[in-house]
């Protein structure tokens, strides 16, 4: 039996030891032991060794080594709070997007590539916060200026993905939004064009929480986290790939289930 493993969850943040590698961990999470219940997980491996001195994970992994004689243990828990703050950055391995009915997706790190000038962004925070916001800056300028503490609102990291606007990120105004699967486009289309019209803006909130699950189809280049000038790239295969190589997974994304 391989193990104990240690995984920083995003949905909520905790870090949580368990016994079971993470294509099992993800279904556990997402359909628990009797698969009655359904929900969507994100996660990422963590490495104990690299956790271990900035926050206390002995007890939980002894745990799990101890409770593990008859079956696996899922899960202990060795902290829900602030737990992104206290991890370093390269303690996190790879990124596991898991669908509602507990199919799991494994996310690389990649080296970032360069992006395309100007373009609107739209992106949605997973840890340690959630809004989702409309922003002039890339990715790697967004965690800078997110994550600066010279500024009186900031982050001391951050976990966030950014999310498809087709044409509406060079041209709100006049750009048909297509198949964007948003609630309130035309609220999504007033905060880009605030940005769009007033020079001094960088970033405008479009919803506080994220109320609901992530579509993994909205998904634009990856995932991210990063604090100051360090930038984790995780990004979404591309579809050819997702239809070929994850085809269960990919199907189970695009599904809407109902409870």
């Amino acid at each position: 039996m391989s193990g104990p493993h240690l995984y920083l969850n995003l949905i909520p943040e905790a870090l949580v030891a368990s016994m079971l590698g993470p294509q099992a961990y993800g279904n556990y999470l997402a359909v628990g032991l009797q698969a009655k219940t359904r929900g969507q997980a994100m996660f990422f491996e963590v490495n104990p060794e690299l956790a271990a001195g900035h926050l206390d994970t002995s007890a939980a992994l002894e745990r799990c080594r101890r409770e593990s004689e008859q079956a696996p243990k899922h899960s202990v828990y060795v902290s829900i709070y602030r737990v992104l703050e206290r991890l370093p950055l390269e303690a996190l391995g790879r990124l596991h997007l898991v669908t509602d009915d507990g199919r799991v997706l494994a996310l690389e790190e990649a080296p970032y590539p360069a992006t395309e000038p100007g373009r609107l962004h739209l992106y949605q925070e997973l840890a340690p916060v959630k809004p989702r916001v409309v922003s002039r800056w890339n990715p790697r300028e967004f965690v800078r200026r997110l994550t600066d503490p010279a500024h009186p609102v900031h982050l001391p990291k951050v976990v966030f993905a950014e999310m498809v606007l087709h044409e509406l990120a060079v041209d709100p105004e006049h750009a048909r939004p297509g198949n964007l699967p948003y609630g309130d486009l035309e609220h999504l289309r007033d905060c880009l064009l605030i940005l769009k019209n007033e020079p001094g803006k960088e970033t405008k909130m479009v919803l506080r929480h994220l109320h609901q699950e992530l579509l993994y189809r909205t998904i634009r280049g990856g995932f991210f986290a990063g604090a100051g000038d360090v930038l984790k790239f995780y990004p979404m295969p591309p579809l050819e790939v997702l239809e070929r190589e994850h085809r269960d997974w990919w199907r189970s994304a695009l599904t809407v289930h109902m409870e």
